[in-house]
């Protein structure tokens, strides 16, 4: 495994390295591709395998391993029977393994802050060639989002009815024997039916696909890290650093990442009962709630000032750190033997505690910007942000402003290029200024 891990993050990181942002968007572009139709293929053998949709539906809930026992102890139902709602997007509120409430506020919760703030999709965005470039990239990644129920949890499912001893192994002796962990071997359903059900070409296809998702993701948050790590913390251990002492410590900083994804495995394997879809939410809803709070407040709440901003990210991580560390140090275990941290702790669905956090983080937000001074009025209007690689290579083609109250309004904006002009609406109260490299302007339209 770690073997395995090593070669995979290298390769990564070598053409990371090496190619810099534009290597990771090319590079995704090509595996996307790659990625769904293997997919689809992938969906079409296993769906003619179990005999079709009805057939799928009938048999995965008749899908209990033959080992449910061991020793003198006898598990329990609940923790290999299929659950009643599989078939339900929508459940239970209390007993429902992701319920409703938590799916509809809490992953939206969580989206708001991958999808608008986290540093992966804002670098796409910034890298666009023009607005509309970058919408339509947005729309399009909400239409493939469409796709994985029907291209990688459907197949799953029909691994555990095609594979029911190893990939529902409940008896912690036997997962420990199938798949390396003693808390489950859900992880494997897809690899499993991969390797035991696609003929020999287009297994090598399909593994070319995991691999290229995999690499698809660590090449995001390795560049983002990097990028984060150079202009927002290095940059203020040096002055003035040349462009090459940039370089090279985002890359330095890129290798400390691959020594701490190896650390880290471990503590994947056993988090969340071996799930590592659970594994990914739960931290992202224990640290994402705080940011998303500070960019909603921001854009819709004129009196959030800066005090309000940093305590509010500073409660909101510290209180999801706490139900994170308290995770970790307890073990979240599994159905056959349940963790033994503190209901009051851990016992909270991590969907429902992302809610609460949110709200905590706005709360601290709110209270401590009305308890201190506002952001004077001066600094509070829109803002335009003009990335660009060249200043001499960019023309001013004009920009509409009208007066109002004192107080400019940013009505519309023709954005600077050296070819063709565009026109763009700016709506809002407020443009966010992100630093995205050293080849930035920012002009601020004020009274």
């Amino acid at each position: 495994l770690y073997l395995a891990i090593i070669i995979l993050l290298a390769i990564t990181a070598l053409y990371t390295i090496t190619g810099g942002l534009a290597a990771v968007i090319y590079t995704d572009t090509l595996q996307t591709f790659i990625m769904v139709v293997g997919s689809f293929i992938l969906m079409g053998f296993a769906f003619a395998e179990v005999g079709g949709y009805d057939a799928f539906m009938q048999k995965y809930m008749e899908a209990i391993p033959s080992n449910i026992s061991y020793g003198n102890t006898t598990i329990d139902s609940e923790c290999y029977t299929p659950r009643k709602d599989s078939f339900h997007i929508f459940r239970d509120a209390v007993t429902g393994d992701l319920p409703w409430p938590g799916v509809i506020f809490g992953l939206s919760i969580i989206a708001m802050w991958y999808w608008c703030t986290d540093q992966v999709i804002v670098q796409r965005c910034l890298s666009g060639k023009n607005m509309s470039h970058v919408k339509a990239g947005c729309i399009m990644c909400g239409y493939l989002k469409l796709l994985p129920m029907f291209i990688i949890v459907m197949p799953g499912m029909i691994s555990r009815i095609l594979y029911t001893d190893v990939v529902a192994c409940v008896v912690p002796e036997i997962c420990q024997e199938s798949c390396g962990t003693a808390v489950g071997c859900t992880n494997i359903a897809y690899p499993k039916l991969v390797v035991e059900l696609m003929p020999r070409g287009l297994r090598g296809l399909m593994l070319s696909v995991m691999l290229a998702s995999l690499m698809s993701s660590l090449t995001s948050i390795f560049n983002s890290a990097s990028t984060l790590f150079t202009m927002d913390i290095y940059t203020k251990i040096r002055a003035r650093p040349s462009e090459k002492e940039l370089m090279l410590a985002g890359r330095a900083f890129m290798v400390l990442l691959i020594g701490i994804s190896i650390a880290w495995v471990p503590v994947v394997q056993s988090a969340q009962s071996g799930q590592l879809f659970d594994y990914i939410q739960s931290v992202t809803s224990y640290l994402g709630p705080p940011i998303a709070a500070v960019f909603l407040l921001a854009i819709f709440c004129k009196r959030v000032n800066e005090p309000g901003a940093f305590w509010g990210l500073v409660v909101g991580l510290l209180v999801g750190l706490s139900r994170m560390i308290a995770e970790f140090a307890y073990g979240t275990g599994s159905c056959v033997t349940p963790s033994k941290c503190p209901f009051i702790i851990c016992g909270i669905h991590y969907l429902y505690f992302a809610i609460i956090l949110f709200g905590v983080s706005a709360i601290v937000i709110l209270a401590v910007s009305f308890m201190t001074k506002p952001i004077p009025d001066v600094h509070v209007s829109i803002t335009a942000v003009l990335l660009f690689k060249k200043w001499n290579s960019m023309k001013p083609l004009g920009l509409n402003k009208v007066l109002k109250k004192n107080e400019f309004k940013l009505r519309s904006t023709v954005c600077f290029s050296s070819t063709k002009p565009s026109l763009y609406a700016a709506k809002g109260a407020n443009v966010f200024c992100i630093r995205l490299s050293c080849n930035m302007w920012k002009i601020t339209f004020s009274r």
